[in-house]
């Protein structure tokens, strides 16, 4: 028992596990009804738990581009305004004609909508990959002019979508049970883990991450896998922003996406993705997506408005530094060592 108690501290889901239990008992003693589940008349499930998951699908997906991205030794800060472009852009196509008429099929505005994510992650690979521009840099670009081309796609209004077939993806499709959000983070992480699992490309994520310069020697083409992860987190942020979009069936080039690239770091880096890069860990970035979800839903549970949560997010950003610190690692290793040698003088006293 001992060793298997010693095998989860070591693994990178103790913390965001932890953190999310602690969070799961703080809501079960504080917020009334919390665990509470009850299935509504049209078939669908209902309750804080169901509504966290659902929330937090976005942000899964979201956070898997971010975590190949992170992994990589990058960033990338120009997700929230991806999701904003890509929402726009489902939505100005599908038109606001209150008939309910689409303006364009509907697949089209689903593909034009992941194809501007494409675009922006290709936009942000080359810049990094070929141009050498550093990521906190080169996202930055399109992180303060994405809002910007989202306001121009919209004309600075805000254009509401009457199609009702829109709604099924923030929604539910009449039928089924689960959330239709939910069902493609489910997707998105079954490709996520059969990329991880069953090709080479997250072994060549991880080297490149590591040392970029012994990748390229030992053959891997830095330059490809860097582009590739880029495009990647940008087809996330387009899936991220028709979710986001169907959810209010309006675009809303102001707040959709608001902070989520914050949010998406914060549930990387608490999955136990370090951001100097390497080993990432798919299991802990999902977990820590939801350990967000739930924090900002407790926050909002108790009272605190929502000016108020970035502080409280900022708290947990800090605290997770620390924790991952070289330096803090070192004071923890230091004092168990005193501690053995506490307990040996102690021992030999006593015999």
């Amino acid at each position: 028992m001992v060793n298997l108690f010693r095998s989860f501290f070591k693994s990178s889901l103790a913390l965001p596990l932890m953190a999310l239990f602690v969070l799961l008992m703080f809501n079960a003693f504080f917020v009334d009804d919390f665990f509470k589940i009850e299935v509504m008349e049209n078939g669908n499930l209902y309750g804080r738990p169901v509504d966290i998951l659902y929330r937090a699908s976005s942000l899964i997906i979201l956070s898997l581009g971010m975590t190949f991205v992170i992994a990589t030794g990058g960033i990338d800060i120009s997700v929230g305004a991806v999701v904003a472009i890509s929402s726009a852009t489902c939505c100005v196509l599908l038109g606001g004609d209150i008939s309910g008429i689409p303006a364009h099929p509907f697949f089209v505005a689903i593909l034009c909508s992941l194809g501007v994510g494409i675009l922006a992650g290709i936009w942000n690979g080359t810049l990094v990959a070929k141009f050498k521009i550093q990521a906190m840099v080169a996202t930055l670009i399109l992180m303060t002019a994405g809002r910007g081309i989202a306001q121009l796609m919209t004309d600075g209004q805000i254009i509401t979508v009457y199609y009702k077939p829109f709604a099924y993806i923030g929604g539910n499709i009449p039928g089924v049970m689960l959330p239709t959000a939910m069902l493609i983070a489910i997707v998105m992480v079954a490709l996520v883990i059969f990329i991880d699992r069953k090709t080479s490309i997250g072994l060549m994520i991880q080297s490149v991450g590591i040392n970029a310069t012994a990748a390229r020697y030992a053959g891997i083409k830095v330059t490809a896998v860097l582009f590739a992860v880029y495009i990647f987190s940008g087809f996330c942020a387009g899936c991220a922003g028709l979710i986001e979009g169907s959810l209010i069936r309006a675009a809303d080039a102001n707040n959709a996406g608001l902070n989520m690239e914050m949010d998406a770091i914060l549930a990387v880096t608490l999955g136990g993705t370090l951001m100097v890069g390497g080993r990432y860990y798919i299991g802990g970035t999902i977990i820590g997506a939801i350990t967000i979800q739930t924090l900002t839903t407790t926050m909002y549970a108790v009272g605190v408005s929502s000016d108020r949560l970035p502080a409280v997010k900022a708290i947990v950003i800090l605290m997770i530094i620390v924790i991952q610190s070289e330096k803090f690692k070192q004071m923890y290793q230091d004092f168990k060592a005193k501690r053995l040698n506490h307990d040996a003088h102690k021992e030999a006293e006593n015999a």
